[in-house]
């Protein structure tokens, strides 16, 4: 009964000093949270697809898609800013299943957390050292934030996280944008309240230490449709919903208004192919009304090199073993007809 303390792991710190950022690495890292703030802060209206795989699985394959979309990037720079999803940490409904890199760097084997922790620094450095990219991870673990701070571009933190008090805290001391997602059961408030917490300073204990954090003015929403009380997917992405959250926006001392659409999730009741449909939906709402351009900032996007999902014994390369994701054809569309649809 109770549990095992099977080792002492190495702190952040530690580890960076073990797996250190070249000085160029550095730069550019720096030079993409300018690109990406500016767009939050309202300096640019180039607009931002978070876009990935539902979890980060195989590096191999993962990396495989990110220098796919490293061509796209370069053709498409001048309207959109892409943040590759790394995803290395899964949450579970039940709590069962694969839970993501960080427990399983290899999905055939045991959980093994000391391996993880290498494996997902190892995975961000090379999307940063080789594809000159700064990507997005959730952050539903606070306390594991830091052994990547020096390499996000971006953080999500899921539906379930929201109300989460620490979640908050520590959102409010990451210098890069954070972006907060509706809860499951769809109430607006508490988002909004979430990113009120992540906006004002604290003190808090984070890792043992009394933290004195700034307050984080780029922490936003993120819409991703909610389950209803009878248990049916409702989706929040339609003009009207955009409109609903501007007017929220324009209620609250929030700021640097801004919202990422999930494009995915209970927004498409998980039916991937959906995204595409909901992506151009979401773009042509920014087209006809300025105040929405302005405060969509972009899109959330499931993608991989693949169509769909398989189990994770069927060993697919490139295709998801959790939910199902745009295969890399239909995701290499979609981003080049967003850039030709955005006004």
């Amino acid at each position: 009964m109770g549990s095992e303390f099977k080792r002492k792991l190495p702190i952040p710190k530690e580890i960076k000093q073990q797996y250190p950022l070249s000085d160029k690495m550095v730069a550019v890292k720096e030079a993409m949270d300018k690109e990406i703030s500016d767009v939050f802060c309202g300096n640019s209206d180039k607009f931002i697809l978070v876009i990935g795989p539902c979890s980060a699985d195989q590096k191999e394959s993962v990396l495989d898609y990110i220098s796919r979309l490293r061509k796209v990037q370069d053709n498409v720079k001048d309207k959109i800013i892409i943040i590759p999803r790394i995803y290395t940490n899964k949450p579970r409904t039940t709590g069962d299943g694969y839970k993501g890199m960080l427990h399983q760097p290899d999905p055939d084997k045991k959980p093994d957390m000391l391996q993880g922790i290498v494996a997902i620094r190892d995975i961000h450095m090379c999307a940063l050292r080789d594809y000159d990219f700064t990507c997005a991870d959730e952050m539903l673990y606070p306390e594991n934030y830091r052994y990547l701070s020096d390499l996000l571009g971006y953080v999500a933190i899921g539906a379930r996280s929201v109300e989460n008090q620490q979640h908050r805290l520590t959102a409010s001391g990451i210098t890069i944008p954070v972006g907060m997602k509706n809860p499951t059961g769809g109430d607006l408030s508490v988002m909004m309240n979430s990113i009120t917490a992540a906006q004002h300073s604290h003190t808090f204990i984070y890792r043992g230490w009394e933290v004195e954090s700034s307050g984080n003015p780029l922490a936003h929403a993120i819409l991703r449709g909610y389950i209803d009380y009878t248990g049916k997917n409702v989706s929040n992405y339609h003009y009207e919903d955009l409109v609903n959250l501007y007017n929220l926006y324009q209620d609250s001392t929030l700021q640097n208004p801004a919202v990422i659409v999930d494009t995915n999730h209970a927004n498409s009741g998980k039916k991937y192919l959906e995204q595409i449909r909901i992506s151009e939906d979401v773009v042509h709402s920014c087209n006809i009304n300025p105040d929405i351009r302005k405060m969509v900032k972009g899109l959330m996007i499931e993608s991989y090199i693949e169509d769909g999902n398989q189990k994770d014994t069927e060993h697919v390369y490139g295709k998801s073993i959790t939910d199902p994701c745009l295969g890399w054809e239909k995701t290499e569309n979609l981003i080049y007809n967003i850039a030709d649809r955005l006004k």
